[in-house]
């Protein structure tokens, strides 16, 4: 797609615009915010980098393509990690700029973000995309320090610091290169925990020359160490000129991959599991037959409410009207009510069930899903096409936090190497803060890069799982509790049960907590899906164990179990899920628990693929 490059100067967002191009994105201009003249050069933004923003005059020059400027008016108004829009925030100064690049560029798609850990900034870019019908392009997201500096230092992009502002840097630091700096980063990351990519504030940079620089670099004709009124913060005020490139210093448009590192599709443990994984048998492939079932279920099962601790479970709403849009304006107007008598909003909604009878009908369905989910932090979300009751066409069930206070999660809307983004009314976690539960949304088979369906067998049952363990491992919620795979076909049955097997190789106390269910179909025709619940373990500072007046942790578990008959033993004060065929079975709406998700799959299995008529998940 075509790009505007956000540009402070700093390495970053131009190590960011290399990734982009060697993905094949096209640079059609530059953005940049710029501070008011009455501000000296460092102001105090949450977001931009303004030191050196007078070099950015040349950078069009150097680069060859047009820049579109933006004096930064407002402040830093609204300060929560999840942005929506504030009036004299300067979030909306980013608004202004991009919507400038869009007058004057209406074909432009993407926008180049160099974030790298900083979920302030880019949450902020992300809302402003969102507005504008445009794509964040962030492929810094989430990468190690580490490694990232190492690239750049190899990247012939020529960066120089310009402000410093830790322990251990001085004005002697400023002026060096990356690869100068790059010996004294490390020893002082290993003795006090500085950011190696200055990701708390300890430097920045400017960029002078990058493979990009077409047609000139800039060099350093005069400069001037400014003591900030912090004692320990330098910057220096730069002079410079362009020196016209010629020769073999102008890098063709088709060389840009040679100057990034592009990560694994699978990181160095889902490699290794794609390693332990027997080869597939294709014969054995050819006879594996799908259990066909009748299309019509005629038991219809029951709407329920019920507090149980501190959640609200709303499940298996359903709507008997007679076309979809109607089906889901009612779900939706009951899902309201319930939510009003229990004194919450859609906001404090957790995660969501949602059901439909054809994937034909989910952009519809969609459409008028996200229509009630507009603020930040939609719920987390699991959607499957599976077998419905005679005449319903969609099923929605919730799961509420009733204080929003407790309630937190991650919606990463940009594009990246890291993870798929998530550019709907879903967020890839939401967690309670409270129990330390974390819902996590269905993830599927996607390369995080493009966007494409990953549709290989191996690659794609791993792919799909690293992107949840992915999830989990930045918010923290690492301890498995319960998991559903989904899949559409039993040929991939055997090697989803084996990635899973593998993957919980050293946490065997979890290893059954998987139930692995067919349905009719995934989103975008994937092939597979993974969705579940984690928990994050913390240790009460203040518990003794030697000590009788000292509290002992609460130990939060999920229980999974499978059966033949429908001979549960149901804890009356927990909410359940069940999965089962409705179809041609035998079952007994009274034995169910108060409190219950029906979710109905074509077949069930156990982690080793044995075939199951029941299952369920008792929530934590």
């Amino acid at each position: 797609m075509k790009f505007v490059a956000l540009v402070s100067g700093g390495k970053d967002s131009c190590f960011n615009i290399l990734h982009c191009l060697a993905q094949g994105h096209e640079l059609t201009c530059l953005a940049n915010l710029y501070p008011p003249p009455a501000e000296s050069d460092e102001i105090d933004s949450f977001m931009y980098q303004t030191v050196g923003h007078d070099v950015l005059n040349y950078y069009s020059e150097c680069i060859g393509v047009p820049m579109f400027r933006h004096m930064i008016q407002g402040k830093s108004n609204n300060q929560s990690l999840e942005y929506k829009v504030t009036e004299k925030d300067e979030t909306e100064d980013l608004y202004q700029l991009l919507k400038k690049v869009l007058d004057a560029h209406p074909d432009v798609q993407g926008v180049s973000v160099g974030a790298i850990l900083s979920t302030y900034q880019r949450t902020r870019v992300e809302d402003v995309c969102l507005r504008l019908g445009l794509t964040s392009l962030s492929y810094l997201w989430n990468r190690d320090q580490g490694e990232l500096m190492i690239e750049m230092c190899q990247s012939e992009m020529e960066a120089r610091i310009i402000k410093v502002a830790a322990i251990g840097l001085s004005d002697k630091h400023l002026g060096m290169t990356l690869q100068e700096i790059h010996p004294t980063l490390l020893n002082l990351n290993n003795k006090f925990g500085v950011h190696i990519c200055g990701e708390g504030g300890e430097f920045e940079t400017l960029v002078l020359d990058a493979p990009f620089f077409k047609k000139g670099r800039l060099i350093i004709k005069d400069k001037q160490v400014v003591k900030h009124t912090n004692d320990d913060v330098y910057y220096l005020k730069l002079s410079v000129e362009v020196v016209p490139k010629e020769g073999n210093e102008i890098i063709s448009d088709t060389n840009y991959s040679q100057f990034v590192v592009e990560p694994p599709l699978l990181r160095e443990q889902f490699q290794d599991i794609y390693g332990f994984i027997p080869e597939i048998d294709e014969g054995k492939l050819k006879s594996i037959e799908n259990r066909v079932y009748e299309t019509a279920v005629e038991k219809k099962w029951e709407i329920t409410s019920k507090k149980v601790g501190s959640k609200i479970y709303i499940s298996n709403i359903t709507s008997t009207k007679s076309g979809l849009s109607e089906q889901m304006l009612d779900i939706f107007d009951h899902l309201s009510n319930e939510l009003k008598k229990n004194g919450v909003t859609f906001q404090n909604i957790q995660s969501s069930c949602l059901l439909v009878s054809s994937m034909e009908t989910f952009a519809a369905v969609n459409k008028i899903y996200m229509s009630f989910f507009t603020e930040p932090l939609p719920p987390a979300r699991i959607c499957v096409e599976t077998c419905l009751p005679n005449g319903i066409l969609a099923q929605l069930s919730v799961v509420i936090i009733q204080d929003l206070n407790f309630k937190a999660g991650l919606h990463v809307q940009s594009r990246s190497y890291w993870a798929p983004s998530n550019i709907g009314p879903y967020s890839q976690t939401i967690y309670d803060r409270n129990n330390n539960v974390a819902s996590l949304s269905g993830q599927v088979p996607l390369i995080p890069k493009n966007m494409e369906v990953c549709d290989d067998i191996k690659t794609a049952s791993c792919l799909s799982l690293q992107h949840l363990d992915n999830v989990k491992e930045v918010t923290g919620y690492t301890k498995q509790l319960s998991m559903i795979c989904f899949f559409k076909d039993n040929k991939w049955l055997d090697t989803a049960c084996n990635v899973w097997k593998e993957y919980m190789d050293e946490h065997k106390d979890s290893i059954n907590k998987c139930l692995f269910a067919r349905v009719q179909e995934l989103p975008k025709s994937c092939s597979v899906e993974w969705g579940g619940l984690s928990h994050k373990e913390e240790t009460d500072a203040y518990y003794d164990s030697e000590d009788e007046d000292s509290q002992e942790p609460e130990i939060v578990n999920a229980e999974v179990k499978f059966s033949h008959e429908f001979d549960f033993e149901f804890n009356k004060d927990k909410h359940h899920t069940i999965l089962m065929n409705p179809i041609n079975l035998e079952f007994d709406i009274s034995k169910f628990p108060p409190s219950y998700e029906l979710l109905p799959v074509v077949e069930l299995f156990d982690k080793n693929g044995e075939n199951f008529k029941y299952g369920i998940i008792q929530y934590p």
